[in-house]
């Protein structure tokens, strides 16, 4: 926690906040000092417990995904309020975790935007590596009906989701599209050069036109 305190960076820290997280520690660095200590579950069981946003990110870093249980994980997510812990936390631990389909399923019908931001995005992971499982034309149903109304974290969640049905799913690609013109989210997000805009049309045709070389 001092190492933590000593990276603290007022410029790194306003940046951050206007991204809602607050923490003041450089990635780069924070990632340099987790590399250090490797894996040591334990600890990271006590860094996640103080609360501290920074602490919690190398936390996500140190720890044995699958060494968490689902009433666990699911007590950490509630608790992950930051956009860059709740992100890492998915995307690092639960999508390692051998309870993550189960997460998927109670986190996407959760009340909380935020929680069911995850199980969208567990979802979108699903459509490209198990599309099987899904019913694809029913999740186009459930983005179309509620994506435009949706509060921001999870708008972007379920608007990831139909870009990916998009570019794997050759068969749903055009309704895909169909359902982003109509709702229009995201078109006007401001996207700096050389970046893929998240308007979903322009990101399924972008990431389908590089596929085909």
């Amino acid at each position: 926690m001092a190492e933590l305190a000593e990276l603290e960076d007022p410029k790194t820290r306003a940046v951050n906040e206007k991204h809602g997280d607050d923490h003041g520690v450089n990635l780069g660095k924070l990632r340099a000092l987790a590399k250090r200590l490797k894996t040591q579950q334990e600890l990271a069981v006590r860094l996640w417990e103080t609360g501290d946003t920074a602490a919690r990110l190398v936390a996500i870093l140190i720890c044995r995904p699958k060494a968490f249980g689902r009433d666990e994980l699911d007590a950490m997510l509630r608790e992950a309020r930051t956009p860059k812990v709740h992100d890492w936390l998915v995307n690092y631990v639960v999508k390692k975790n051998p309870h993550a389909e189960e997460l998927r399923l109670i986190w996407s019908a959760d009340p909380d935007p935020v929680v069911a931001s995850a199980g969208w995005a567990l979802t979108t992971e699903r459509v490209t590596k198990k599309p099987e499982i899904l019913d694809l034309a029913g999740l186009l149903d459930v983005i179309e009906a509620e994506m435009k109304d949706a509060p921001d974290r999870l708008q972007w969640a379920m608007n990831h989701c139909l870009a990916q049905i998009g570019i794997d799913h050759a068969e749903h690609r055009a309704r895909a599209i169909d359902i982003g013109e109509r709702l229009q989210v995201l078109k006007d997000y401001p996207t700096p050069p050389g970046c893929t805009s998240p308007f979903a049309p322009i990101w399924i045709d972008e990431i389908v036109r590089r596929q085909r070389g």
